[in-house]
C-alpha cells in the first residue's frame, strides 16, 4: 500500500526525532478532518505536520462509499491509524480503514471464542456459495456448508443464520457455515443413539443424504444394513421417509452421520 503511493518509512524516525514528535507508524492518533482535496482529506492531529487521509484509506467496505458519506467527513473528529510519512509532501499518511480492520479482526476473534449463532445478510450469490460480511469484512459460506437447497437461495439481503467455521487472519479468510448453526439450534433434539425420522434428499454411489430437522445427514452405504447392496439407486428414492439412528455428531464441522444397522 505504501509503496504504491510513494510513501516512505525510512526517514520517518529521523524526522520525528528532529522535531521531537512522539509518534510512530502503527500508532493511533486523534484528529479532525478539516479540508477535502482531490484524492483525499487533510487532517489536523495537533502537531505541525499535516495529516493526509487518502480516499482509498477511508472505508473498510468499498460498498459504503458515496457522496453523502464523504461530505459528512468534514469536521469529523475521530481516531486514525498512522501508515507512514511522505517526505515529498511532508505529511503523515493516515488510515481509517486499517484501524477499522484491526478492530474488526479483534471482534471476530472474540466471536470465534464465543461461538454464537450469527445473523448476517446475504450480499451476493455465486456458483461456489454465498458472500456476506462479518464486522465489515467479506466472508464466505461455501455451497457444502449450506443447509438449504442451493438453487432455492435467490434473495440478496435476506438474513441467514450461520456460525464461524474458519477464521484465518494470515490469509484474510473468513469461512462460515449454516450447517453448524442448524446443528447448534437442534442440538437438544439430536443425541447419539436417538432414532429419528428423515427425508431422503440425495442419492449417491457411496450413500444417501437425509434431511433431519432441516439438517442434511449422511447415511453411508456401509451403514445401510448387513446385506450387500448392488444398486443403491434401486433401493432408495428421493422424498422417501426413512427411520435412522444418529451415530456421529460433529459440531465443529456441522456434520451428522446416521445408520440403519441393528435398527428395530
Amino acid at each position: 500500500m505504501t509503496n504504491k503511493n510513494n510513501f516512505y518509512r525510512k526517514n520517518f524516525g529521523d524526522m520525528l526525532t528532529k522535531y521531537n514528535y512522539n509518534i510512530h507508524p502503527g500508532d493511533i492518533v486523534a484528529g479532525t478532518i478539516f479540508h477535502k482535496e482531490l484524492q483525499g482529506f487533510l487532517v489536523d492531529i495537533g502537531i505541525n505536520i499535516a495529516g493526509y487521509l487518502p480516499k482509498e484509506e477511508i472505508f473498510l467496505n468499498s460498498n459504503n462509499v458515496n457522496k453523502e458519506t464523504i461530505k459528512y467527513l468534514i469536521n469529523e473528529t475521530r481516531e486514525f491509524f498512522i501508515l507512514a510519512y511522505n517526505p515529498k509532501s511532508r505529511q503523515l499518511i493516515l488510515s481509517i480503514k486499517r484501524l477499522d480492520y484491526i478492530r474488526a479482526r479483534k471482534r471476530i476473534q472474540q466471536l470465534a471464542i464465543e461461538d454464537n449463532i450469527l445473523y448476517l445478510h446475504i450480499k451476493n450469490i455465486n456458483r461456489g456459495g454465498i458472500i456476506t460480511y462479518l464486522e465489515g469484512l467479506q466472508s464466505f459460506i461455501p455451497k457444502s456448508h449450506l443447509i438449504t437447497n442451493y438453487s432455492s437461495i435467490s434473495s440478496v439481503n435476506k438474513i441467514i443464520k450461520c456460525k464461524l467455521l474458519i477464521n484465518n487472519e494470515k490469509i484474510n479468510q473468513i469461512i462460515l457455515s449454516t450447517k453448524r448453526a442448524a446443528l447448534d439450534i437442534s442440538s437438544k433434539k439430536l443425541k447419539i443413539g436417538n432414532i429419528v425420522d428423515g427425508e431422503i434428499t440425495q442419492i449417491t454411489k457411496y450413500g444417501v443424504f437425509i434431511k433431519i430437522y432441516n439438517i442434511i445427514s449422511l447415511l453411508h452405504i456401509s451403514e445401510i444394513g448387513d446385506k450387500y447392496i448392488n444398486n443403491i439407486y434401486k433401493v432408495f428414492k428421493i422424498g422417501k421417509k426413512l427411520k435412522v439412528k444418529i451415530i456421529h455428531i460433529d459440531m465443529e464441522q456441522g456434520r451428522l452421520s446416521v445408520s440403519r444397522r441393528n435398527l428395530n
